[in-house]
């Protein structure tokens, strides 16, 4: 049987084929359908491109035996996430009908100022993340509410949905809890502790850019015409809606427990889930007497979301969601996106592509553009964040210590690159998350994820200026 050690050599122009396929596809995917092109489009998009590669791959001398082997490699990958998202989406049905989300809105809307309130959201998801370890976990708690108290308000929800994904991204970079956090010196050879303090360099002017320009965005800034009447018609329909007593925190309190415990996402979140039914059929009108029924609809919201009622049109739709059969197209999306990212991958076609690019390496500041622009690419082509750290932190690791240059530098590169861009891409793990868990598209969100989009930016700059860079000799 052939392997990729004994393939045909591929040129790079053959390689860029299928980037060109799936680039090509998805400008019509988007042109066609817009924000629902991730409903189906982008999935056939995916997959007709992995079928070039596929057929490439052939071509070169593989059997289908190995491609078929790449691609449940790849798939299997993304379980966890998959695995995650339906949590998540049983999570969201259940904090709905326990009250916890509508609670979290309710209380939210008395003390959040439309002024202030896109920066009062990216310094709220900056500290749970900072203390959970999770931007995953914080967007599908706080974030949830956070974007919802903004649809009420009449703000926008794309820059509620930026300022909550560049909070929890701050968070989750310089926490040690983090796993990406813990993933990325561990590829490079250095420890979490040098890695978190050389990232402040890059994370922190990010954050204070991106929190002058939601100060900025937020001037200001008012509820829609009416709003104040608006706003206290939402409170009380939420109030008699819903029992917002505190019990309904307790869900949320156990899912921030269980994540600073570094209980895994996936259980967690199904604890947190479970714990909302309880809530819910504690403070049930009947109590327990009403089992069957309870239980019946406690099932439902599990696998097919929450349905409102409170009478309020905008209120009742945003607060009509979750369940896992919400989360099947994401899911289908991930599944697409890792079989053409795998078998990219083992066609050995993504490494002619980054081998490729590195040839215009000249000296440091190249160096990490380089590897930014790789973990970017790799986040594009295999849709995965954590490819997007493993595969620069591999190939350039040998290379920044040719150029003198300290491991925390590479670790610190691939995070501002791999793990920050990863929510901006719609058909990467976590770009599909949040736009699944938060109800936002990824390209209606994305100009507004400013901490994400700042952060490589400044590594390219300091890259090319020097600045804030460790020397070997200097450890």
């Amino acid at each position: 049987m052939s392997n990729t050690s004994t393939l045909k050599p591929a040129s790079i122009w053959v390689a860029l084929i299928p980037l060109v396929t799936l680039i090509t596809l998805l400008g019509f995917s988007v042109s066609f359908y817009g924000d629902g092109s991730s409903s189906g489009a982008n999935q056939i998009a995916l997959l007709i491109s992995a079928a070039v590669t596929h057929l490439i791959g052939w071509r070169r001398g593989m059997r289908w035996k190995e491609l078929e082997q790449g691609t449940v490699e790849g798939i299997s990958r993304a379980m966890g996430a998959c695995m995650i998202l339906f949590a998540v989406g049983s999570l969201i049905g259940a904090w709905m009908l326990s009250g916890t989300a509508p609670a979290l809105i309710y209380y939210g809307l008395a003390i959040l100022d439309p002024s202030w309130f896109y920066p009062s959201t990216l310094i709220i998801c900056a500290l749970v993340a900072m203390s959970i370890g999770s931007s995953w976990t914080t967007a599908g708690t706080v974030g949830i509410a956070l974007v919802g108290i903004a649809s009420t308000l009449g703000i926008s929800m794309p820059i509620a949905a930026g300022a909550v994904i560049s909070g929890a991204y701050f968070g989750d970079k310089i926490s040690p809890l983090s796993d990406t956090t813990n993933l990325a010196p561990a590829m490079v050879g250095t420890d979490v502790f040098t890695h978190i303090r050389h990232m402040l360099w890059t994370t922190v002017p990010s954050f204070i850019i991106a929190l002058i320009l939601f100060t900025v965005l937020g001037w200001g800034g008012s509820s829609v015409p009416g709003g104040s009447d608006n706003i206290e018609l939402t409170r009380t329909a939420l109030d008699s809606s819903f029992n917002l007593g505190l019990p309904t925190f307790i869900p949320l309190i156990i899912l921030l427990t269980l994540a600073l415990k570094k209980v895994p996402a996936y259980p967690a979140i199904g604890i947190g889930a479970l714990s909302g039914i309880v809530v819910a059929f504690v403070a049930a009108e009947g109590g327990i007497g009403y089992g069957e029924i309870l239980a019946k609809g406690a099932w439902q919201v599990l696998f097919d979301g929450y349905s409102s009622n409170t009478g309020l049109d905008n209120l009742d739709s945003l607060l009509s969601r979750g369940g896992m059969g919400s989360m099947v197209t994401t899911v289908w999306l991930i599944l697409t996106a890792m079989t053409f990212g795998a078998a990219m991958e083992k066609t050995g076609l993504l490494v002619v592509i980054t081998t490729q690019v590195m040839k215009g390496v000249t000296g440091t500041g190249s160096l990490i553009l380089t590897t930014v622009m790789t973990a970017i690419g790799v986040n594009i082509l295999s849709s995965d964040q954590y490819m997007a750290i493993v595969l620069p932190g591999r190939m350039y690791k040998l290379e920044f210590e040719r150029h003198g240059l300290a491991p925390q530098n590479l670790s610190r590169t691939i995070e501002d690159a791999g793990t920050m861009t990863s929510a901006l891409v719609p058909w990467n793990t976590c770009g599909a998350f949040m736009a699944a868990t938060l109800g936002v598209p990824t390209l209606a969100y994305l100009p507004y994820a400013f901490l994400n989009l700042l952060n490589p930016v400044i590594a390219v700059f300091y890259g090319f200026t020097n600045f804030a860079l460790v020397k070997l000799d200097e450890e």
